[in-house]
């Protein structure tokens, strides 16, 4: 009879927490640049605004 080692697939639970963290800030930052940005982040003028301007009707952001 022989013996098999198999290597845990479990996440360490910081490793989790810090996957999750930086999720949270990108979808955040997302949330901005689509809602809030109008140029003063891009330094793009209304170059974001415009891109992102059915972004913010699909999230049902005010942005006129």
């Amino acid at each position: 009879m022989a013996l098999v080692h198999t290597p845990s697939r479990a996440i360490d639970p910081t490793v989790a927490f810090l996957i999750a963290a930086g999720t949270v800030l990108l979808a955040l930052l997302t949330l901005y640049l689509v809602g809030f940005d109008q140029g003063a982040i891009s330094r793009s003028g209304m170059y974001m605004h415009e891109l992102m301007h059915d972004g913010r009707h699909l999230l049902g952001l005010p942005c006129h």
